[in-house]
């Protein structure tokens, strides 16, 4: 079952599901509690790839370190510029605690995807807890203007009929606990 705008309010109010929360604010590119879904913002970081990078490097999904040089990190309180057919990691300004009876989806927001930006993340699993890593693609030649502390996603969640067997906290999940935005990484 999707959760509605009553039921979210209630999983933030008694589980801390999302911290900080706000109510629905229409001023800006909206953000909060939507009628099936919550708008999380935009903190003020973001990762980008260096583009001078050697163009036969391969990016190594197991073996990525932010000291590699593979990203540089911006920091703003008003937006960032996605470089066309480029690609960006940020992060949500939100933090979430997922009951362990709920999946959460995240999409994009229409006013973005009209400009061409793709927005990837998976799901927030039963038990997961943390700040969201967001994926960004530019597809378009254009540079768009992310803005800072304003909607930049929806996430959408889903209440199972009867409590998981594993949560992502039983089983260690390695994006436990996120607070920066972070890379892939191996099992520890």
């Amino acid at each position: 079952m999707i959760l509605s705008d009553k039921q979210i309010k209630k999983l933030i109010t008694e589980q801390e599901m999302i911290s900080p929360f706000e109510e629905t604010i229409n001023t800006g590119i909206s953000y909060g509690v939507s009628s099936y879904g919550f708008d999380a913002k935009l903190s003020n970081k973001m990762f980008f790839f260096d583009k001078e990078l050697n163009e036969h490097l391969i990016l190594d999904p197991k073996n990525i370190k932010e000291k590699d040089g593979f990203f540089h990190v911006l920091e703003s309180n008003d937006f960032f510029i996605v470089p066309p057919y480029s690609f960006a990691l940020g992060k949500t300004k939100e933090y979430f605690k997922i009951p362990s009876d709920v999946l959460a989806l995240c999409i994009g927001k229409s006013t973005y995807a009209r400009c061409g930006l793709i927005l990837n993340v998976t799901p927030l699993e039963p038990g997961w807890e943390g700040f969201v890593t967001l994926e960004f693609s530019n597809s378009t030649p254009f540079p768009i203007k992310l803005y800072v502390d304003e909607g930049v996603c929806q996430f959408v969640f889903f209440q199972g009929d009867e409590q998981c067997e594993v949560t992502y906290k039983d089983k260690l999940g390695k994006y436990m606990h996120q607070v920066d935005i972070t890379l892939p990484k191996n099992k520890l």
